[in-house]
């Protein structure tokens, strides 16, 4: 089923982008819906994957760089949709550039060791849930917050693409701020369960640090974007350098540094 699911998965999203590439490359056909249902397709068979691994492994499908980067993959898909159908209809031409990153995130998790092995007793906690569900989510909002960026530099540097470039500059300022509000708690969840399990709330391990500086880096972007009114190109730079940030602490800090975190 692993192995079925996870191609069943990646054909998905692959005709999502496809569908809404195509939307997107040639004005005659720019209908982004059939891309978005495709989307919304590969978000529900991902979802059936995550589950039965779950299922499978008896614990939550975060224990590991390969299921948190699905989980991450998953959390894209899903925050979109949300943030798609409350506030921001006009952004649907963003579908097949989520669909681009996932099926980049799902091309890096083939490369990586997907067997299922028991939770090792140090994740062996409720706490696995809430703090890493938190993070990846928080994480999954600032991947939107960048390929808003994105898509917001584009359309500034060529005026005919179709996108709305004010709910472009909001849509990225909203999934900026959901993705720290999320970090947030990641953070303070993190810290609670360190003390459950090593006895303090901060240790500086590498992977604490560079959650505190992605943490500080969103603060400051916030900041200048409510206090200094940096919006349109400023902000969506700052975006783009916020997830380099983010790279860095996800990818960067589990081959790169040691620490506490290294199990991740």
């Amino acid at each position: 089923m692993s192995h079925w699911g996870f191609k069943i998965d990646f054909s998905l999203f692959l005709a999502s982008y496809a569908a809404g590439a195509g939307a997107f490359l040639f004005p005659s056909l720019r209908r982004y819906r059939p891309g978005l249902i495709l989307l919304v397709l590969a978000w529900m068979a991902l979802s059936v994957t995550l589950v039965h691994r779950t299922v499978t492994s008896g614990h939550w499908p975060l224990s590991n760089q390969y299921e948190s980067l699905m989980f991450l993959v998953w959390g894209v898909s899903t925050v979109y949709g949300i943030v798609l159908a409350a506030w921001f209809k006009s952004t649907e031409g963003l579908a097949p550039w989520v669909a681009a990153f996932t099926l980049l995130g799902l091309g890096a998790a083939s490369l990586l060791d997907s067997t299922v092995e028991p939770l090792v007793p140090a994740l062996q906690s409720n706490w696995l849930l809430i703090h890493v569900a938190t993070t990846m989510l928080g994480y999954a909002a600032f991947t939107l917050g960048f390929v808003g960026a994105v898509a917001f530099l584009v359309k500034t540097a060529n005026p005919g693409n179709p996108f709305d470039g004010t709910s472009l500059d909001l849509f990225l300022y909203r999934s900026g701020a959901l993705g720290f509000c999320l970090l947030t708690l990641g953070i303070a969840t993190g810290a609670v369960w360190a003390n459950s399990a090593w006895g303090s709330y901060w240790s500086w391990d590498p992977k604490e640090t560079w959650a505190l500086i992605t943490w500080l880096t969103y603060a400051g972007a916030l900041h200048l974007r409510r206090m200094r009114n940096w919006r349109g190109r400023p902000f969506a730079w700052l975006m783009v350098g916020g997830f380099a940030v983010v790279l860095f602490t996800y990818f960067g800090v589990n081959y790169l540094l040691s620490g506490l975190h290294s199990y991740a």
